[in-house]
């Protein structure tokens, strides 16, 4: 099974989009390690601003029973 035409045509345009001119590939690397950075300052800013807030209080409550005779006068009310 050797290399048809159409095996012959993808490689050949692969390498023209790779070794082609104008520098192609090293833009597109340059624009992805621009996007990365960007990211990553993304998450950095999003770690400072946690930082900033305080920690929430906590309340802790427990419940208090009450007896039958005062839920009865509660549902007549």
């Amino acid at each position: 099974m050797g290399l048809s035409g159409w095996h012959l045509l993808i490689l050949a345009l692969v390498a023209l989009l790779i070794f082609g001119g104008s520098g192609r590939i090293s833009s597109i690397m340059g624009d992805m390690a621009k996007g990365i950075k960007s990211f990553k300052k993304g998450l950095s800013e999003d770690e400072d601003e946690d930082k900033d807030k305080p920690e929430p209080k906590v309340i802790d409550q427990t419940a208090s029973k009450t007896s039958e005779s005062e839920r009865d006068r509660s549902k007549t009310s």
